[in-house]
């Protein structure tokens, strides 16, 4: 097997400080790799459909939720800060993809929602980005992506539990 860049940079470390444990740095740093390269592939069918991952999940969030979003809601949702959702949101609603409506009751709020052009962006490109996060990810057998997850799986909860990024 051929070393990853993580590996090298290990190595380096414990070339200048061999009393160093590089042990966390193995693992988050290829966390942060992965996350760095994958982002960089800039999810290919989102980009054809000219979205960003960060719309797509906004619209993925109204759509799973089957149900009218208020910002803050959206935010939660997505891990984005309230102005970074508004910012999207105004894209989105020039693309005539989500509408949004104010409350009744209070003025300050606004709901917001897929129009019919946005459901079914987001039924059509849900399938597409799915297979090509499988093609991704078509390196690792099926015991290898399950156990793969899992171990993602547990260190998300503890880490939304000890940096409070818990959403329920």
């Amino acid at each position: 097997m051929t070393d990853d860049i993580v590996a090298s940079v290990v190595r380096q470390w414990q070339t200048v400080n061999p009393e160093l444990d590089t042990g966390p740095m193995e693992i988050i740093g290829r966390i942060n790799r992965c996350a760095a390269l994958l982002q960089q592939a800039e999810d290919a069918p989102l980009r054809s459909a000219g979205l960003t991952r960060a719309e797509f999940d906004l619209l993925g969030a109204v759509r799973r939720t089957d149900r009218e979003l208020t910002p803050g809601e959206l935010a939660r949702e997505t891990f984005s800060s309230g102005a970074a959702v508004t910012k999207r949101l105004r894209a989105l609603q020039d693309r005539a993809l989500v509408e949004r409506r104010g409350d009744e009751r209070d003025r300050r709020v606004a709901h917001v929602r897929l129009t019919d052009e946005g459901r079914a962006l987001v039924d059509r490109l849900l399938p597409e980005q799915l297979a090509y996060e499988r093609t991704v990810l078509a390196g690792l057998d099926r015991s290898g992506r399950d156990e793969l997850a899992s171990r993602l799986s547990e260190l998300l909860v503890q880490l939304e539990g000890r940096l409070g990024g818990a959403r329920r």
